[in-house]
């Protein structure tokens, strides 16, 4: 299908963070775009705000009937009316997945997939292009800080894609340069066994198209069965690694360092965000603009000014007084990467965690991991779980969680009580993590600590 041809498109769950940044590309080619989410977020105002007509009804009444192409995500239930509406009357009707492939199969491609982050890393070379004047058109599954947007557009024909396992959407991408920085257990309730997502990955790379490049993370399991022309690997300080980092010093909150190449290195490199684990991310993002060619000097001075992107490590306030930081962590190794950095930063600060455990399915499956991660915090706050797509399963509530935990500095409270906690304790370090809707909370919080 010709995207340039489309002139209406109607997005069924539009308020997606990787659905937005394709309705953000046709509205962009200059395309009337319209669609249903489930609730307001802060995103959806933005859309609307845009020039996107959004509601939040399950109404055929309410849907463009003349529209030419219909995307959906597969989080959508399969009983959604609007959706079968369509179905049912021979309209257009294809997954975010499906178009994506569309939109860059004529484009050089830089892909970025992985259980953790392939957000940051995308976001980063996505980024890290555009301010040294290459340029990139930009599928983003975050909101980057400095732009404010999760999606943009260039003259040239390069895109930076980040490459969504779930429901195997990545496998639809066919990549000029392929990163790959994670192979963890995640997504079980679409791929049953780890065996089952280490496959997925395995037929990710072998996408690769001829002549292309695989840029993966050092000492991954079963990284012999990784496959590409030119294969590549990095790491945070492994020399054995292809591309490494040395000479990394913690500086105001955020990292100086080296990265090291075969046959080049970048010098004097700084980011302003926080953890080891982004230090890493920028030694992958530095490594693309390295394939590309890209002069480094101008690399350096562009990561300089990296602000990050939103809920990943994210500074709420950053005071000699007070540190808050939001994150989008919901995974244990996560979780462990987010705590673990933080502590390092400000080891002698309060490290107080509110978490917000995000599906059924992910709870009972990691709920030993996620007890792991969060005894590593001085002290924990847990709400209960955010469904999501998900319907209650019998036994499994956040308890699951703070059952097997050591630490017995924990408690599970409310929205409400979370926010009566922050109120009446003393704190100078707190987090809030989660990918359900406890970044809803992140304002009011923000308000509380300001006014003590």
């Amino acid at each position: 299908m010709n995207v340039k041809e489309i002139k209406r498109v109607y997005f069924v769950g539009i308020g997606g963070i990787g659905m937005s940044a394709v309705a953000r590309f046709f509205l962009a080619q200059g395309a009337v775009v319209s669609g249903y989410d489930r609730t307001e977020t802060v995103l959806t105002k933005k859309l609307v705000e845009e020039g996107m007509s959004v509601h939040y009804t399950d109404d055929v009444n309410l849907l463009d009937k003349e529209t030419t192409l219909v995307v959906y995500t597969p989080a959508i239930p399969k009983d959604h009316t609007e959706l079968n509406w369509y179905r049912d009357n021979n309209f257009p009707v294809y997954k975010r997945s499906d178009v994506l492939q569309w939109i860059t199969e004529t484009l050089h491609a830089i892909t970025v997939a992985g259980t953790h982050g392939k957000t940051t890393v995308s976001t980063m070379i996505a980024y890290l292009l555009r301010e040294t004047g290459y340029g990139c058109h930009a599928f983003l599954g975050g909101i980057s800080v400095n732009y404010q947007s999760n999606y943009w557009s260039s003259t040239n024909d390069t895109a930076v894609i980040e490459a969504d396992e779930y429901d195997r959407s990545f496998l639809k991408l066919f990549p000029d340069v392929a990163v790959l920085t994670a192979i963890d257990a995640d997504h079980l309730d679409i791929y049953g066994t780890v065996e089952e997502i280490e496959k997925a990955f395995i037929q990710y790379t072998k996408n690769i198209k001829p002549g292309g490049t695989l840029l993966v993370k050092h000492g991954l399991h079963r990284s012999s069965e990784l496959t590409a022309t030119n294969k590549l690997t990095y790491s945070l300080t492994n020399t054995a690694a292809d591309i490494y980092s040395e000479h990394m010093m913690q500086r105001h909150g955020g990292y100086t360092f080296d990265v090291v190449g075969k046959g080049w290195t970048v010098r004097h490199l700084h980011i302003n965000i926080g953890g080891l684990h982004n230090v890493e991310n920028a030694v992958a993002a530095v490594a693309v603009t390295q394939l590309l060619g890209i002069d480094g000097e101008k690399v350096r001075e562009a990561l300089e000014n990296f602000r990050g992107i939103k809920r990943r490590f994210e500074y709420i306030i950053k005071s000699d007084r007070m540190v808050f930081i939001d994150d989008y962590a919901h995974h244990p190794e996560e979780l462990s990467a987010l705590i673990r950095s933080a502590k390092h930063l400000f080891p002698d600060r309060k490290c107080v965690v509110a978490f917000q455990p995000h599906l059924f399915s992910r709870t009972r499956d990691f709920a030993d991991g996620f007890a792991e991660s969060l005894d590593m915090a001085d002290e924990v706050l847990l709400l209960d779980i955010y469904p999501a797509r998900e319907l209650p399963m019998e036994g499994v509530t956040a308890k699951m969680i703070t059952d097997r935990m050591k630490n017995a500095a924990h408690s599970i409270v409310s929205k409400e009580g979370l926010l009566e906690y922050v109120k009446n304790n003393p704190l100078d370090m707190f987090i809030t993590s989660g990918a359900g809707d406890i970044d809803k909370l992140v304002e009011p919080i923000k308000a509380i600590l300001e006014a003590k």
